[in-house]
């Protein structure tokens, strides 16, 4: 008889996806961690460590609990810890920030579609344990002086209605009005997570030996600098002040301190989450203009993870999640 109380699709989705997640993150923050001199950076450094390492055991529990298979995912065989320094130390704090803003979401959603009480219970602590360790790296950030701060704006004197839009042509030709507080922020963050996505992939492309490899991330390269070029050329013509790039975070090695596979799966990652994120933008964005930049970026956007997802298959890398049972093929058979 079938369980009652087995794991439904997304609970395995949750837990599948957060095993692979953060087998992968802990490869970047153990060599980070053999790594760090900043003494300040260190203690949010081993808290995250600990973190993945306490979702890669629970997930374990739970999978061997179930009889469920559990996913290969990364290993310290992914890592050369003798490797030279690749990234400084500032730039692991901002691979910490940027990671859990990503996971504070993606626990926050799977948080919502799981019902089974020790699966609500372990994403529900997952999602307090990331947000803590968002904040740590914020607030640390902004106490080193790395962290610029979304554009602010005067505050209206009154509640406002939306004045009726004019057409589309004139949209487009036409005076713009200004960018509002919601559009203003998702300018800024698109900018902010291309820049950090920037500086992985300069790392990344300085050590890949593999050739195919290197051409797909400079395509990542040129197109996360697209994205950062549009957007501030955007903030500039709005009379806002564009945001500032930190110094670039890479040392000179050119020694790969990370498997092919971990590297290529980590844009893969980033970059799905990237469309979500474009599409979230598109929703909330009123001006013709921004839609515009969006949907054409999306599409490019779309069209770079397809070929990374093709690299991995071609490589028997990509590890596929859990299917369901394909009926039509057993009823022709």
């Amino acid at each position: 008889m079938k369980r009652v109380d087995a794991l439904t699709s997304p609970e395995i989705t949750g837990l599948w996806q957060t095993y692979m997640q953060n087998s992968a993150m802990l490869c970047f923050l153990e060599y980070f961690q053999h790594h760090m001199e900043d003494e300040e950076i260190m203690p949010v450094l081993k808290g995250a460590v600990s973190f993945s390492k306490k979702c890669l055991d629970e997930i374990k529990e739970i999978f061997n609990s179930e009889k469920f298979p559990i996913p290969k995912g990364f290993s310290r065989k992914d890592v050369d810890f003798e490797a030279p320094r690749l990234y400084n130390d500032l730039f692991a704090l901002s691979f910490i920030y940027r990671m859990h803003q990503m996971a504070v979401s993606f626990y926050g959603t799977t948080l919502t579609k799981v019902a089974r009480n020790d699966i609500v219970t372990l994403f529900a602590g997952y999602l307090s344990d990331s947000t803590n360790l968002y904040l740590e790296a914020l607030n640390l950030m902004l106490s080193k002086g790395i962290y610029d701060r979304p554009p602010k704006m005067p505050y209206p004197d009154e509640s406002e209605m939306m004045p009726e839009q004019p057409s589309a042509i004139e949209t487009l030709i036409g005076e713009k009005r200004a960018l509002n507080a919601a559009e203003l922020g998702e300018i800024f963050y698109i900018i902010e997570r291309n820049y950090i996505g920037l500086i992985l992939l300069t790392g990344f492309i300085q050590v890949m030996k593999d050739a195919e490899l290197k051409r797909y991330f400079l395509k990542g390269k040129k197109l996360a600098e697209k994205q950062i070029e549009i957007f501030n050329d955007i903030l500039k013509k709005e009379e806002e002040i564009g945001n500032i790039p930190v110094s670039m975070e890479v040392t000179g090695s050119t020694i790969s301190p990370f498997s092919d596979k971990l590297m290529t799966f980590t844009i893969s990652t980033t970059t799905s989450t990237g469309i979500f994120l474009i599409g979230y933008a598109l929703s909330i964005s009123f001006r013709k203009d921004l839609a515009v930049h969006y949907s054409l970026l999306m599409a490019e956007i779309m069209k770079f993870g397809s070929d990374g997802l093709k690299l991995m298959t071609k490589r028997g890398w990509l590890e596929q999640l859990p299917q369901g049972i394909n009926r039509k093929r057993l009823m022709r058979e």
